[in-house]
This record gives C-alpha cells, structure tokens and sequence, in this order.
C-alpha cells in the first residue's frame, strides 16, 4: 500500500512516529509530507524518517489560506507522483487533495469541533473518515466519526511504546530521586488560538520563584524564550523530554499536547490557558481519572493555591503512579489500533461499527 503521512506540527511527529515504523515494517510505501518547521523536521531527521517539505506556515489568517494552497498543489503532486492510496494526517491537507484524487484520506483530530471552527468547517467535511478518542463523543458534527478508547498520547506513551530512559537525569544535571519541575508554554499562533490567552511573563515568573525552593525548574517554550526565563531553558535531546517528564515531580504550563503527555505519564500536572474547560479529552484526564487540573487565566490564584495543595502531599508521585494504571487499564494502545484500522481501510469501518468493542483486543 503506498500511504501519505502529512506532518503539520511538531506533535504529529510522536504520534505517528511509531506507526510510520510499524507500516513500513510491514513492507508499506509511506512518503511523508512536512512544513519548514525546525521542530518538526529536526524530530523526523533524529527518528531517521524521510521527508519532503511542503512549505512554510503562514502567521495571518490570509497568510495561512494561502499558504494552504500552495501545501495541497504541492501534495497533489506527490499523491500522483507516489500513486498514493491513503493520505493520513491531522491537517485540512489531505482532506481536500482526497476530494480531487483518488486517494483516500484518514484524518486523526482530537480537539473539538468548537475550538477549531476552520477545520470543521474546510476540513472535517472532505475527509473520508476522522478518528477520535472516545471522550469526544457527542462533541462531534462529522457523521461517521471512528471513536476509540484513548489519547494521541498513547499512541507514543503507551507503555507497550515507551520507556522511560534514566538516563535522562544525569543529562539535565539531575541526580536520582532529585524534585524537579517542568514548565511549557506556548505560542498561540495557530488558527484556533485567536483570542487564546495563556500565561503572562509576571505569572511564569511567580511560578518559577514558588517552584524554586521545592526543586530545580526546566522550562520549555514554543516562542522565544523571555530574557528573564532563559537560565531555566531546558537543554536536552528532543527524543528524550518524555523520558524527562516521567521522572519530574509536577508539569505546569499552558500547552495542551504536553498537559496530556504528563497526564498518561502519570506526572500530576497543572495547565493555565483559555481552553480550560473546552478540551474533551483533557476534561476526561480531570474529572475521570483526576490526572490534571485546568484554570483559565482569571483563575490563576486557584492554580496557586492547587499548586501549593499538591506539593504539601505526601506520596504525590505513586498517588498519581495508581491514577495512571485506572485509566491504562480503560484505554487502547492507540497505534496498534492504528495500523490494524488502516491495513483494513475501508473494511475496518464496518468492523468496528457492527462491533465497537472490537478495538479491545488492542488493549
């Protein structure tokens, strides 16, 4: 089968990296489609994935949908030039070159319909089918929508795809069994991030000067990194933070992929942004398995007061150790799931329609 895998963000990386190996494995052609993004290409070169750059994302609105053209001219060519029979992704991309090709696409979204107006309107229509988790359901207009039992996540962090590497800790400087803290804030330049605030430069701040006498800080950012944070900036190997963030004390931050990422790692974590309460699965992670916890930046002194809260308990790390094995124990592992899913595409569909509970054996 020859298959287009588009990459439109750093994140996509992970959660396709190991499916990209497993399907090639098992002798499938798969031509990978990237943005010029340093991140996200810097990833694929460290993980020995080919690739081919499709252009550069726009800042705008303006910019980014004509930008969007020039990414699906340039696939078009590559879906003929490969013969491509399925295009997967997390982009509008493939689901519009799927509508004037004949390729079939299979597009992976985990955020709702209501944060992310664009591609459920320009996106989710022209795909031939999306996945999402299963605490998306009713949250979603595409009829036909796939659900499973878990998180992109998972699809990296399962722990039938990952272990965590100690050796990580000598690499940040850190001895065994030593408090520390990892700090991730983001850009919010994306489509759905108009009018998104995270947190500000003076509240980063106040948490870094509480984190300090508890433990060391790392810091991770999308932007540049203000002056005043730098000799917090964490410098380890990308393909090693997830390792990093297993062994960290808390994660706070305003990123939504790495909250989700502390979550199924079982490392407690807190996140401040205006998404607080929006995102389904993130919501899932609070209130079912009480993984994480949300504040919307008004409420940032509740964040303080849950920060100070959970670093007075005792035993925090094995609490949320327990947390984690409730919710493995409910979820799949997500690109064992994947590669059956789209080695059967289209027969997979009425497999599991007729037997949802068919996605099981992938426990």
């Amino acid at each position: 089968m020859n298959i287009l895998l588009d990459i439109g963000h750093p994140a996509h990386v992970h959660l396709y990296r190991n499916l990209w190996k497993e399907l090639t494995g098992r002798g499938h052609k798969i031509v990978v489609t990237v943005r010029d993004l340093p991140s996200a290409t810097g990833l694929l070169s460290l993980y020995d994935i080919p690739y081919t750059i499709i252009g550069k994302r726009g800042g705008s609105i303006a910019g980014k949908g004509l930008n969007q053209m020039i990414f699906n001219y340039r696939t078009l060519i590559q879906v003929f030039r490969h013969s491509i029979d399925i295009g997967l992704g997390s982009s509008i991309t493939n689901a519009h070159i799927s509508r004037i090709s004949p390729m079939r696409s299979i597009v992976f979204d985990d955020d709702d319909d209501e944060v992310q107006p664009l591609m459920t309107r320009f996106g989710h229509p022209f795909a031939h089918t999306v996945l999402s988790p299963d605490a998306l359901k009713g949250r979603r207009r595409k009829r036909g929508t796939v659900y499973y039992a878990g998180y992109h996540e998972l699809a990296y962090l399962h722990p039938n795809r990952f272990t965590p590497d100690p050796s990580v800790l000598e690499q940040a400087g850190l001895s065994s069994g030593e408090p520390f803290f990892i700090m991730r804030f983001n850009a919010f330049k994306a489509h759905h991030d108009v009018g998104i605030r995270g947190l500000t430069v003076d509240q980063k701040l106040m948490l870094v000067d509480y984190l300090l006498p508890h433990g060391k800080v790392f810091i991770t950012t999308e932007a540049e990194i203000e002056p005043s944070l730098a000799p917090y900036r964490l410098n380890v190997r990308p393909d090693m933070i997830h390792s990093l963030l297993y062994y960290a004390t808390m994660f706070i931050g305003d990123s939504q992929t790495m909250t989700s990422e502390a979550a199924v790692l079982g490392t407690p974590s807190l996140r401040c942004n205006s998404f607080a309460g929006r995102i389904s699965y993130l919501d899932e992670q609070e209130h079912k398995y009480k993984l994480t916890f949300a504040f919307r930046p008004e409420r940032f002194d509740e964040l303080m007061s849950m920060l100070q809260s959970m670093l007075s308990e005792k035993d925090l790390k094995e609490k949320w150790q327990e947390k984690r094995g409730k919710m493995l124990s409910d979820k799949i592992d997500v690109t064992a799931f994947m590669v059956w899913f789209i080695e059967n595409y289209p027969e997979s569909l009425s497999t599991i329609d007729i037997d949802p509970g068919f996605q099981n054996r992938f426990r």
